[in-house]
């Protein structure tokens, strides 16, 4: 995958909150509709944790209205901020500097924040070594017959990190790799075996 696409450089955010901002907003939609929920925060120079914090929920909800759900994220948005000024006085350093059991538990612990957008949080905004799973990932080993239809995230999480050295480095550039060949080959309606670079790896290669 990396000799086919070379390195993707992900998450592109400036700072740690913005990915972590990021990270609620890509749920259940797709980076460019974040993208431009983001621009909308950074035009107003509200991506920073004390703008977000004092900023009325329904302004927040209308600016990251290209991300959809715009209401439901503004709250798990605030969700997320409410979490870091009780525990953390905003610091969200402090948030990376937990023993990573302890953050992540933490996180979840957050109304509207799951496995997924937690690490996600931890993995890109913290470079903390935790391997995010996502649709993509679940969609191509299930194709390769490297797990079951109904394999959960903690199972396939622990397939990669059991497997792999331990290197947040790693697992960052990893992940960005198969989200990148799940987006242009393994499809979710129909794969496009031909061309992809896991294709040799299939049980039956497409010629």
């Amino acid at each position: 995958m990396l000799g086919h696409f070379g390195p993707r450089n992900w998450w592109p955010a400036k700072t740690p909150f913005e990915v972590a901002v990021g990270a609620v907003l890509t749920q259940n939609t797709n980076w460019q509709n974040v993208t431009r929920a983001i621009d909308n925060l950074r035009s107003r120079n509200l991506l920073s944790y004390e703008a977000l914090l004092l900023m009325p929920i329904d302004e927040l909800a209308e600016c990251i209205r290209p991300a959809g759900y715009y209401n439901l994220k503004a709250q798990r948005l605030k969700n997320l901020l409410g979490m870091l000024a009780e525990r953390y006085n905003g610091d969200l350093r402090a948030l990376f500097d937990e023993p990573l059991r302890t953050a992540r538990e933490h996180l979840l612990a957050v109304k509207g924040i799951g496995a997924e957008t937690a690490d996600s949080i931890l993995l890109y905004g913290g470079n903390l070594p935790i391997f995010v799973v996502d649709a993509y990932t679940h969609r191509i080993l299930h194709r390769h017959a490297m797990i079951g239809e109904t394999s959960d995230y903690q199972s396939i999480q622990e397939l990669f990190m059991d497997n792999l050295p331990v290197d947040p480095g790693l697992f960052n550039e990893y992940h960005a790799l198969l989200v990148q060949t799940g987006k242009y080959f393994c499809l979710k309606k129909k794969a496009r075996c031909q061309g992809c670079p896991l294709n040799c790896f299939l049980e039956n290669p497409v010629a």
